[in-house]
């Protein structure tokens, strides 16, 4: 089966699922009574009407190639990071190190990508652009809380821009038997990140009793985890024949996505929480901002890249 087939094979698959899920939420929509009920379904169907939209996103990015892909990603991680910043104000001697940030270092991030120059991809951001933000900072003369602005502004690089810049980065790797098939690869991580969040939110909602971290997440439940994470491992498992993975390796893949996908996904609640916010931001119907899609993704792609890297390549 050639990439293509093994593409539209697995998008066919998704879009019955979200036709299915349509019309559920249609039936649901008709029958629900009290406003509690209403309102919850309605938030169904936003969610299930933003699917709908990634979902095309994601079949234009397979068709129109790389480039298309990494202008998307690059694109996610600008709106991504100004979520981050928005929910946590800066002072007016950021704003050069915010400058550098947005219309530098994520242009310059995918570039990298783009030529294949992971020498410099890996360490671009942690080493160079970490040193350099604190002293620009430094050269605007505002030492008030300068520690922790310049951390704040560092993390939220890291985490929206090189960390989620990870997933477009699959497309560097070249596993032998594997040539032309890296967008199936990055499919492969978005699909199992994402099967993840929904069933753990779902479990979650009919079965579980015990709260994993109240504090943090209230919704995030030991029953959601384990009953929607290892149905996302099952799912995961199951599309091993677009991986270069055996059956049961892409069963351990899925878990280290999964497993790296909640601890992004609680670290950032417990940020959100920090800072009074139930989300990122309402870019997303039905699914807050930008950032509340992709925190499981910015922990669980560059642990799955390296993982791959360095067990196939």
């Amino acid at each position: 089966m050639s990439p293509q087939q093994k593409f539209w094979t697995v998008m066919g698959a998704v879009l019955a699922l979200l036709v299915v899920a349509s019309l559920i939420g249609w039936v649901l929509a008709r029958r629900a009574r009290s406003d509690g009920a209403r309102e919850v379904v309605a938030n169904l169907n936003a969610r299930i009407g933003a699917w709908w939209w990634m979902v095309a996103i994601l079949c234009v990015c397979f068709l129109l190639g790389r480039v298309a892909t990494l202008v998307l990603f690059a694109l996610a991680s600008f709106f991504a990071l100004r979520e981050f910043l928005t929910l946590t104000p800066t002072r007016r001697g950021d704003h050069l190190p915010l400058v550098l940030c947005f219309y530098l270092a994520i242009p310059l991030q995918y570039w990298l990508i783009g030529i294949d120059w992971y020498g410099l991809f890996a360490i671009c951001i942690p080493v160079y652009g970490f040193l350099l933000l604190p002293a620009v900072t430094a050269l605007g003369g505002d030492t008030e809380s300068f520690l922790e602005r310049t951390t704040k502004i560092q993390w939220g690089l890291m985490l929206t821009v090189y960390c989620i810049s990870y997933a477009p980065a699959l497309l560097l790797l070249h596993v032998p038997g594997y040539e032309g098939q890296n967008l199936l690869l990055l499919l492969y991580l978005l699909l199992v990140v994402q099967i993840s969040d929904v069933l753990q939110y779902v479990f979650g909602k009919l079965f579980g009793r015990h709260k994993l971290a109240p504090s943090v997440s209230p919704s995030k439940t030991v029953e959601g985890l384990l009953g929607g994470g290892l149905s996302a491992v099952a799912v995961g498992a199951g599309l091993w024949w677009i991986t270069p993975f055996s059956l049961w390796g892409s069963a351990g893949m899925s878990l280290l996505i999964v497993v790296a996908g909640f601890l992004g996904g609680l670290a950032l609640s417990a940020v959100k929480r920090s800072l009074g916010a139930k989300d990122w931001g309402q870019m997303i119907e039905g699914h807050g901002g930008m950032l509340d899609r992709l925190d499981s993704v910015s922990f669980a792609a560059p642990v799955f890249f390296h993982v791959v890297r360095y067990t196939l390549m």
